[in-house]
């Protein structure tokens, strides 16, 4: 049954990213080598991309017997804050540039329960492929799979180039702190 539904879904992919007018010209390089599309998220992508980022996380949870993780506004607004702090950095990593951990920053945002842990990347990658990268490392795997967690916060900042910061909290009414990066 799992496999005439992954052969189904696999075939409605594939039939959904034909292109019916005809193929596109691929803008390419001096070098004559494909030049990268910048993923870039415009002010009114931001619900969507916040969604489909949680949307990842919890799929990878359910995959591993793990309940859902249910939206914190003082979570993202932290998380949004991080985000923005690196690219002013320039470096991803869990301190802030006024010496600020996490637990400060949730803290500071108002939640009221204890950070779980916090995943952070700098990338040019959409919200799909970094949750996939975060699930290929081990310590972040292990944040995203923390069973405490029972609430995420979602945020990035996308600098000019298209690069982007992201940064997830995850956290819980109990808990306590584990980081990890990639």
């Amino acid at each position: 049954m799992f496999r005439l539904f992954a052969l189904l879904m696999v075939g409605t992919l594939t039939l959904a990213a034909c292109d019916v007018a005809g193929p596109v010209a691929m803008r390419t390089g001096a070098d004559g080598r494909p030049v990268p599309v910048v993923y870039r998220i415009a002010a009114s992508d931001a619900p969507r991309v916040r969604q489909r980022m949680q949307d990842g996380l919890n799929t990878m949870r359910a995959q591993n017997g793990l309940p859902p993780l249910q939206p914190n506004a003082q979570l993202a607004s932290a998380a949004a804050t991080h985000a923005q702090d690196m690219s002013f950095q320039s470096r991803p990593w869990h301190w802030g540039s006024d010496g600020s951990s996490p637990m400060t920053r949730v803290e500071r945002a108002g939640y009221s329960g204890n950070v779980v842990g916090e995943l952070i990347s700098e990338t040019f990658e959409t919200e799909f492929e970094t949750v996939n990268a975060w699930m290929t490392e081990p310590e972040t795997r292990q944040v995203i799979l923390d069973r405490r967690a029972t609430e995420v916060g979602v945020g990035w900042h996308q600098d000019d180039n298209g690069k982007l910061w992201w940064t997830v909290v995850l956290g819980e009414t109990t808990g306590s702190l584990r980081v990890a990066s990639r």
